[in-house]
């Protein structure tokens, strides 16, 4: 079926309405307001709005939007709580951890000057700029294919069609072509594993001179609690039981305004153990008295869940091909060492949007690679942030949570992150379950339903919906292996490393693998961490998944 699409034109086209992408574009008309010149410039997100899928820790640091909107507070910027004090635990036992020293705890995650903010609200009002500078931005509307010319340049993204139904055929009455979005330079932001990002990594083979990327998995809720036991502007972070060295991770909690708290564990995806489960982790964590004590008598707002990026300046692919640029964490540009990720993805979408207003204010036409792009990281405050925290990472997954804390220490505060010495660590973290046979079994308790909960429920409060008639986004890239391939060796991990009850297993004689994507809350676990690496996540139809509100 041949379909005739429309057709959009732009200066410059940006995927994905997060911290780096929207930057890029407010960055862009700047510039061109600057030398008196037009660029358009347009936004595709997924979401069906700005922040619906945005999900981050967050402690911010200001310094890029410093320099994209220096009277951020006259604009009303949604910065409202300063951090005032800063806790660092070491949890050892169920009951017991130990308060870390300020003197002890690498510089990076001290956090004068930084704040505690909903990152969707930060990208709310991030875009409510950028449309004042003359971005077009179109939420509810997923890129699905890169438009890629004959001669492998790449001149924009076709949108996903809409109303199809489970077997790919149009519904009738409902079936809307999805419109072909063609501009000059394509910067792609789409967040952690983008699925277009992916796609243009091969393709161009961005990543062969890298090392393998890294990810974790953040989990994460909002609470209102006890106005007694609030003290806004308290960031709290530590690290021990129930996680180790095997399967390491970290935790988090962070007082805002208006008596509310975010509570989070990251989990590193280089885990071991296939019994382990991400969400029942982070259930039982909260239940140490260190967060219990802040939770209890409050009531839990909002879930998430969100795969980051954490390989950092190591892991760095190319940033440019032929007629676009990776930006934000699409290229990667976490701080782990700072466990922020939000100013870095800013500063490189600015970077972006320099090297391709200096073209196309120049006269350029576009196509070419933004080499200029590649020139400004390397010379910017970026770039050096990024190599201080190259061996942050390798540290703890080579010597574990403890050692690689102490190695990082003297990383950070004596060498300040220029030692010269460079760790590497290029195991990819889909290679690193052991055999379900050989591994512990972990029996996690069953949620109280007042601090602890299950994942159905906390779907639910995650607002995830998805068109119940259109092809499932969860593909195989191979479809002669199933998903449940994965069941006699790792007890078939899906089941657990998924936060959203996607993947199960049913059936008591007869297993049978179960796929509910209704379920999906673009985590992007499932497309990292299956060992076959066979799971493919692509972008629903437009507008589904999460909507996190002020998450």
């Amino acid at each position: 079926m041949t379909v005739e699409r429309d057709v959009m034109e732009y200066d410059v086209l940006v995927v994905g309405a997060g911290p780096a992408g929207l930057a890029a574009a407010c960055r862009l008309k700047q510039n061109a307001a600057e030398a008196g010149k037009e660029i358009s410039v347009c936004v595709v997100e997924k979401g069906s709005e700005i922040g619906a899928h945005t999900l981050s820790g967050a402690v911010f640091e200001p310094r890029a939007l410093n320099e994209l909107f220096p009277n951020w507070k006259e604009l009303g910027a949604p910065l409202n709580t300063p951090v005032k004090r800063d806790e660092v635990w070491f949890f050892t036992s169920p009951e017991k951890g130990i308060k870390t020293p300020g003197m002890f705890v690498p510089r990076t995650m001290h956090n004068e000057g930084n704040y505690v903010i909903s990152l969707g609200n930060l990208c709310r009002w991030l875009g409510q700029q950028a449309e004042s500078l003359g971005v077009e931005i179109y939420p509810g509307f997923a890129a699905q294919e890169i438009l890629i010319d004959e001669n492998n340049v790449v001149r924009g993204v076709q949108i996903g069609d809409m109303g199809v139904d489970h077997n790919g055929q149009p519904k009738e009455g409902f079936y809307t072509p999805g419109i072909e979005l063609r501009a000059k330079y394509t910067l792609f932001g789409e967040g952690c594993r983008g699925h277009l990002g992916k796609r243009l990594l091969k393709r161009y083979q961005l990543d062969e001179n890298s090392d393998a990327q890294h990810y974790g998995i953040g989990l994460k809720e909002l609470w209102t609690i006890d106005p007694a036991k609030h003290e806004q502007g308290l960031v709290i972070h530590g690290a021990g039981w129930p996680l180790n060295s095997a399967n390491p991770g970290g935790f988090f909690l962070y007082h805002l305004e208006n008596n509310q708290v975010y509570v989070g564990l990251i989990v590193d995806l280089s885990y071991s153990n296939p019994h382990l489960s991400p969400f029942d982790e982070f259930q039982r964590i909260k239940h140490h008295p260190v967060l219990k004590q802040y939770l209890e008598g409050g009531k839990r707002v909002s879930y998430g869940a969100r795969a980051i990026c954490k390989g950092s300046y190591n892991s760095l692919p190319k940033m440019v091909f032929p007629g676009g640029a990776l930006i934000g964490c699409d290229l990667g540009t976490l701080n782990y060492s700072k466990i922020k990720g939000s100013h870095s993805a800013m500063k490189s979408g600015m970077l972006a949007a320099d090297a391709a207003a200096e073209a196309l204010l120049a006269g350029g036409e576009g196509g070419d690679e933004l080499n200029g792009y590649t020139e400004k990281f390397k010379a910017s405050w970026l770039h050096d942030e990024l190599y201080r925290d190259r061996n942050f990472g390798p540290a703890m997954h080579k010597f574990g949570v403890l050692f690689g804390a102490a190695f990082n220490y003297v990383d950070q505060n004596w060498f300040r992150g220029k030692s010269p010495i460079t760790l590497h660590d290029d195991t990819p973290d889909h290679t690193t379950l052991k055999l379900a046979a050989e591994s512990q079994k972990i029996v996690y308790p069953k949620p109280d339903g007042v601090i602890s909960f299950d994942k159905l429920s906390s779907v639910f409060i995650s607002s995830t919906n998805h068109a119940e008639d259109q092809p499932v986004h969860l593909k195989l890239t191979d479809p002669n292996i199933p998903i449940g391939k994965n069941l006699p060796l790792y007890d078939e991990p899906a089941q657990r490393y998924c936060p959203a009850g996607v993947y199960e297993v049913i059936g008591d004689a007869e297993k049978k693998f179960q796929i509910n994507a209704q379920n999906c809350v673009h985590c992007k676990t499932c497309d990292i961490k299956d060992p076959a690496q066979n799971i493919n996540w692509i972008a629903p139809e437009g507008s589904g998944g999460p909507n996190y509100g002020s998450m």
